[in-house]
């Protein structure tokens, strides 16, 4: 297993096209954002795609990035799009991506790093403690997370 960011690979057409195989609709959705070149537009300028490869195939994927679906909000930086292959399931590897993500959080001095979800149990699994509830941009309410990287 191997992480890569997706606008560092060399292969960017490749690694979409397998983001377009997720069964999922915000997989779709952050296919669309890529494929159309809006993703930075949206999600900020120094946002990033996170992925999981095991050689040629795509185990999971998620963004780091600047804003998510709770906007507006002074909560930054969030990790958004998270998605593992069903293939893949079951075996945390999610968690290497986290890693990855809070590794790179705590070069940039960021003490807190936040998740938007539905789901409770997921993230707890990682260090994540459940914050506040908040409503996203469809107005939905959402569970919002934070891991604390620097005390």
């Amino acid at each position: 297993m191997q992480v890569i960011e997706y606008y560092h690979s060399t292969r960017p057409e490749y690694w979409l096209s397998q983001m377009k195989k997720s069964d999922w609709e915000a997989g779709q959705y952050l296919y669309e954002l890529l494929s159309r070149n809006r993703f930075k537009e949206m999600t900020g300028s120094r946002s990033k795609v996170m992925m999981l490869v095991d050689g040629e195939e795509l185990a999971a994927f998620c963004t780091y990035a600047e804003k998510d679906d709770i906007q507006p909000t002074a909560l930054t930086p969030w990790i958004g799009f998270v998605y593992t292959f069903p293939q893949y399931r079951g075996h945390r590897y999610m968690g290497i991506l986290f890693e990855e993500i809070e590794n790179q959080a705590k070069n940039e001095n960021v003490h807190a790093i936040y998740i938007s979800t539905g789901h409770t149990g997921l993230y707890e699994k990682y260090g994540y403690e459940f914050c506040q509830m908040m409503r996203d941009m469809e107005g939905e309410p959402s569970r919002v997370y934070r891991k604390c990287l620097i005390p």
